[in-house]
C-alpha cells in the first residue's frame, strides 16, 4: 500500500482490511495478512467464506433493488472498496438508486471518499455503526435518503464485531428498525455457531478472531442472530447459509465446515 497517513495505525489489524486481503485485495497491511494466515491455521477454507459473504451482499442487493423496487440504501460497515460495491450493484439496476455508506474506519474512509466523489448518488458518512442514533440522524444523511421511503438497511459482517456489555447487537437493531419506515429492508450477516458437529469450529475461530490484533468476532446461535431482526417478516428463506441464500446456480460441491459458520438474512418491515 503505497503512503501511509498518519491516522492509520498499522500496528493494529483493521476489521475492513484483514476482509479486503481475505478477498485477495490491495488495501492491507503485514499485520491484516498475518491475521488472515492465522485464520487460515484454524480453517483453511477461511477465504472462501469470506467471498461468500460477499456474494451474498451482491444478492441481496439485486433483490432488493430488483424485486423489491428498493432505490435507497444505507450500508453499514461498509468496509473497503472492492469489486461490485453496494452502489454499483443497486445503480446496475435501478440507476436512480441513493446508496450511504457509513464507517469510521480511518483507511475506509481516506478511500471510500475518493471512490465515490464522482458519483451524485452516493455519499460517505464518518460515523460509528453501532450508534445508531448517530447514524440515522445526521443531517447529511436526512438530507440524502427520504425517511418518508423505504430503506434498505445493511449491517452485513459488522454486528459480530460488535462485543460491548453496555448494550446488546439486538438492542442495537431495534432502534434501527424503529428508525425506518413501514416498506423497508434489512439485510444482515453474522457469524454462526451452528450448534452441532461444527460448533468446535466456530469457538475456535472466535478465539483466533478475538485473541488477534482485530481484537473481535463472535459466534453467536441462530436464535441470538433471530432477534436481530425485532418485529420485521422474513423473505423465504430466512436466516439462511450465506452460500444458500438464493444461490445463483446448483450447489455441485460438499461445504467446508466453516461455510456452515456464517448465516445471513433479509427481514422487511411491516
Amino acid at each position: 500500500m503505497a503512503g501511509t497517513p498518519s491516522y492509520i495505525d498499522t500496528s493494529k489489524a483493521s476489521i475492513a482490511r484483514v476482509y479486503d486481503a481475505a478477498l485477495g485485495g490491495k488495501d492491507n497491511y503485514e499485520v491484516d495478512r498475518q491475521t488472515v494466515e492465522k485464520l487460515k491455521t484454524v480453517a483453511p477454507e477461511i477465504e472462501q467464506f469470506t467471498v461468500d459473504h460477499r456474494a451474498f451482499l451482491i444478492r441481496a442487493t439485486r433483490f432488493l433493488a430488483g424485486e423489491a423496487g428498493i432505490t435507497q440504501f444505507l450500508d453499514c460497515g461498509s468496509g473497503l472498496p472492492t469489486a461490485e460495491n453496494t452502489h454499483q450493484v443497486a445503480q446496475r439496476l435501478r440507476p436512480e438508486a441513493r446508496v450511504v455508506y457509513v464507517d469510521n474506519d480511518p483507511t475506509v474512509i481516506a478511500h471510500g471518499q475518493a471512490l465515490l466523489a464522482d458519483n451524485d448518488l452516493t455519499m460517505f458518512s464518518p460515523a460509528d455503526i453501532f450508534d445508531p442514533a448517530n447514524v440515522v440522524g445526521d443531517p447529511a444523511v436526512r438530507k440524502f435518503l427520504d425517511f418518508d421511503e423505504p430503506i434498505a438497511l445493511f449491517q452485513l459482517g459488522t454486528l459480530h464485531h460488535y462485543d460491548d456489555p453496555s448494550r446488546t447487537p439486538q438492542s442495537i437493531m431495534e432502534e434501527y428498525v424503529e428508525a425506518l419506515p413501514s416498506g423497508s429492508y434489512v439485510a444482515l450477516s453474522h457469524f454462526m455457531d451452528p450448534q452441532d458437529a461444527d460448533s468446535e469450529l466456530a469457538r475456535r475461530l472466535e478465539d483466533v478472531f478475538v485473541h488477534s490484533p482485530m481484537g473481535s468476532g463472535r459466534f453467536r446461535t441462530r436464535d441470538e442472530i433471530a432477534g436481530m431482526f425485532p418485529g420485521l417478516e422474513m423473505v423465504t428463506p430466512g436466516i439462511e447459509l450465506c452460500v444458500r441464500w438464493w444461490p445463483d446456480g446448483p450447489a455441485i460441491k460438499p461445504l467446508a465446515p466453516a461455510q456452515r459458520c456464517i448465516v445471513g438474512g433479509v427481514g422487511r418491515k411491516p
